[in-house]
Parts: C-alpha cells; structure tokens; sequence
C-alpha cells in the first residue's frame, strides 16, 4: 500500500505538483507598464488629482513625526551618570 503511495509521488515531478496546487484562474503577476505606481505621465499643463486618502496620509504622518521628534527633544533625562552629576537622587523616596 506504501508503495503505490511512494511510486504516485515520485513520479509526479515537483513543477507539476506545485502547478497542481496553485488556486486561482488569473495570472500572478503583473507584468511591468514602465510608469511609476502604474500611472501613465499626465498631458502638458493638466493636474494631477489627488485620493481622499492622501492627504489624511501627508498630514497625519507629518503631524505625528513632528509631534515624536517635539517628545523626543522634551523627553525627561534618566541618565545615572549625568543625573549623579547634576546632584539629584536616583532612589525613590518612600511617602508616607
């Protein structure tokens, strides 16, 4: 029983196992069209137009690198050395 097993898979070669398995009824892959990002370069004197999405995009992104480099600059020193330096304790103080 083993054997049928073993003989019906060796004698399939692994391109024509793979190519039995692959779902799907359309072509992989898209074939390059030369233009950046699959548009085509616009007329003389035309504008591009812009998605909805891009400008949510441009700011939201821009807004929030702005606001981690202002955090970053702001952020508190925690340096052990420069904090001894500095004269302030690294200990806790218990409250009561």
């Amino acid at each position: 029983m083993s054997s049928v097993i073993i003989r019906s898979l060796t004698r399939t070669p692994f391109r024509r196992a793979v190519q039995l398995r692959r779902g799907g009824h359309a072509e992989g892959y898209n074939q390059p069209t030369g233009y950046l990002f699959g548009e085509k370069p616009l007329a003389p004197g035309t504008k591009r137009v812009k998605e909805d999405w891009e400008n949510l995009f441009v700011y939201g992104f821009g807004g929030a690198m702005v606001l981690g480099t202002v955090l970053m600059y702001y952020k508190p020193d925690t340096n052990r050395p420069r904090m001894a330096a500095r004269g302030e304790t690294v200990e806790y103080k218990k409250q009561e």
